[in-house]
C-alpha cells in the first residue's frame, strides 16, 4: 500500500483550517499530520513532522505566510510548499515563489484545486491556480528586472552549498561529510535542486552552476 502524502496546514481562521482538513482527509492518498493557526507553532512542528507538503495561508497575524514559507523551505528540504491566498497579483505570486513555494492557490477557487496542488507539488511540479496567468507572471518578472523566482534566487544558502560541491565532482557521501549531513539528505537536496531549476541531468546542473558563478569547474 502506498504511503499517503503527509500535509501540514497553517491558517489563522479555524473554519477555513477545518474545511481544508476535511477536504484533504476525504482523499485516500492524503493525510493531514498537523493543523495550526499560529505560524511559529507550524514552523516548529514542520521541523519535527517533516511533512511532504505544507499548505500555508499567505495572510497571518504573527509571522506572515511568505516568511513562514521561507523558514520551512530552509529548515525542511524535503517539504514542498503551497501558498493559499486571496491575491492573484503577479507580485504576490512572485514573492511566494521566491520564498520557496512551488504551488499557489487562490482561496476563491480552493476546493479541488488544493488537492490538485498538493499532488502536483509533491511530485515536484509547479502548480498555479487556473486564474493566475503564467505569461503575466513572466512579464512581471521581466519588468522588475530581477532574477526569476524559479532560478538561482530561489535556492537556499544550503542548497547552493550542496550544488557547488556536487558539480565539482563530490559524491553524496563526500558532500555529507563536508556539510555534516546524511547522504540521504544530500540526495534529497540534489533532487529538489533539479526540480526547482527544471534541470534533468548532471551536465545541466554543471552548466547552470558555471553560468551563475557558483563554480568555475567544467
Amino acid at each position: 500500500m502506498t504511503t499517503p502524502i503527509s500535509v501540514l496546514l497553517l491558517d489563522d481562521h479555524a473554519v477555513v483550517r477545518d474545511g481544508l482538513a476535511a477536504l484533504l482527509r476525504a482523499e485516500p492518498d492524503l493525510a493531514v499530520v498537523g493543523s495550526f493557526g499560529d505560524a511559529a507553532a507550524a514552523i516548529h512542528a514542520a521541523t519535527r513532522l517533516l511533512p511532504d507538503v505544507a499548505l500555508l495561508d499567505i495572510a497571518l497575524p504573527d509571522i506572515d505566510g511568505i516568511e513562514a514559507a521561507r523558514r520551512i523551505h530552509d529548515l525542511c528540504p524535503g517539504t514542498q510548499i503551497v501558498m493559499l491566498s486571496m491575491h492573484a497579483s503577479p507580485e504576490h505570486v512572485y514573492q511566494a515563489l521566491r520564498a520557496g513555494a512551488l504551488g499557489y492557490v487562490l482561496k476563491e477557487s480552493a476546493g479541488q484545486e488544493v488537492v490538485m496542488a498538493v499532488r502536483s507539488v509533491n511530485a515536484g511540479r509547479r502548480y498555479l491556480s487556473q486564474k493566475i496567468s503564467p505569461a503575466a507572471l513572466e512579464e512581471y518578472v521581466q519588468l522588475r528586472g530581477d532574477e526569476h523566482p524559479l532560478g538561482l534566487g530561489r535556492l537556499s544558502a544550503r542548497e547552493r552549498q550542496v550544488l557547488k560541491l556536487i558539480v565539482e565532482g563530490n559524491t553524496s557521501n563526500e558532500v555529507a561529510g563536508l556539510l555534516n549531513l546524511s547522504p540521504k539528505s544530500v540526495d534529497t537536496y540534489r533532487s529538489r535542486l533539479m526540480t526547482k531549476l527544471g534541470i534533468e541531468d548532471m551536465p545541466g546542473l554543471v552548466k547552470f552552476a558555471i553560468r551563475n558563478g557558483i563554480t568555475t569547474v567544467e
